[in-house]
């Protein structure tokens, strides 16, 4: 099973321009974002043991999720601008080499392709699964709550021969009046509707670490999830600033004979560097899949146990409930 997605890279200077740009409204449109060649990385199966993602952790290698194009493949947003706080219909499509939108993808996980949507200051989050049309272009209903940039990550593998597993970002404005929100601090619990996820292990640097999230109901274990997208958990961790994109499965999969149902989903990752990450976190229990969100500290040179994410009383912000 993959554990970390491929990781592609966009500018961070567009985020000092957003602030004072939110407040115009539907004149406001994102800043462009040209197409930026990379080589193809090898597929997450190359990965070394644990699948913790070689790419990551390679000298000089880019961040995946911040390029608009790689490897002969473009993501074309056709919906660069939305309106805060009403629903629209996010539609884009993937283009290869030469401009055709692609209509053969493998399937991850039953689908052909994840859609992430996350606000900059990582306070929203949204893991979606669009629909294609026979044509190739991708549509998907969202609704986003507050004004401001938000990020579009389309993580999917095209079914060509010797193609392998892309994440291609690119940048959305939801119009609307801005006030910048305060940042989310370090916490190692997060609760949504009943249920309180409890965070332990941490994300190394240049290395595989070993995270391990706890579920429970009412302060009791939840022994029962459910298997969401063939796994009990689904992890996306994403850098402050840049928004570099790491996409985790599990250490484990349903019917391996090995991985529970709960209370505790295990991943193993690797940061590509340090800095403060936002984890989103997947589950599915009675039918429902819920999304718990921390914010973790990075560092290579940081004092013993200033890495770690601090325990708190308070709901994380970007906790979410949602049917699929």
């Amino acid at each position: 099973m993959h554990t970390i997605r491929k990781i592609g890279a966009f500018g961070a200077a567009l985020a000092a321009s957003f602030g004072a740009a939110y407040g115009l409204g539907a004149a406001v449109g994102p800043a462009p974002s040209g197409p930026a060649s990379g080589a193809h990385a090898p597929h997450d199966d190359d990965a070394g043991p644990g699948g913790d993602g070689a790419r990551a952790s390679r000298p000089g290698a880019v961040p995946a999720g911040l390029q608009v194009s790689e490897g002969g493949y473009t993501l074309d947003l056709k919906t660069p601008r939305v309106t805060a706080g009403r629903t629209a219909d996010l539609r884009f499509a993937v283009r290869d080499a030469s401009g055709r939108q692609v209509t053969a993808f493998e399937r991850d996980h039953g689908k052909e392709l994840h859609l992430i949507v996350v606000s900059r200051d990582l306070l929203t989050y949204r893991h979606l699964h669009p629909a294609r049309a026979a044509d190739g272009t991708w549509g998907v209903p969202v609704t986003l709550p507050a004004a401001g940039g938000y990020r579009v990550f389309a993580d999917f593998t095209p079914a060509a021969e010797g193609a392998g597993n892309l994440t291609l970002g690119a940048d959305l404005v939801a119009a609307g009046p801005y006030a910048p929100p305060p940042a989310p601090g370090p916490n190692s619990t997060a609760t949504v509707d009943r249920y309180t996820v409890t965070l332990t292990g941490g994300l190394r640097p240049g290395a595989p670490g070993g995270l391990r999230l706890n579920v429970a109901r009412d302060g009791r274990p939840v022994n029962d999830l459910e298997p969401y997208l063939g796994a009990y958990g689904h992890l996306v961790a994403l850098r402050s600033g840049d928004l570099a994109y790491l996409h985790v499965h599990p250490d484990g999969e349903p019917g391996d004979g090995r991985t529970k149902p709960g209370p505790g989903v295990s991943f193993t990752a690797t940061a590509p560097s340090p800095g403060t990450y936002r984890l989103f976190l997947d589950f599915k229990h009675e039918g429902t899949v819920r999304t718990a969100a921390f914010t973790v500290r990075v560092g290579a040179a940081a004092a013993p146990g200033t890495d770690a994410p601090r325990p708190s009383s308070a709901p994380a912000p970007g906790g979410a409930a949602h049917r699929h």
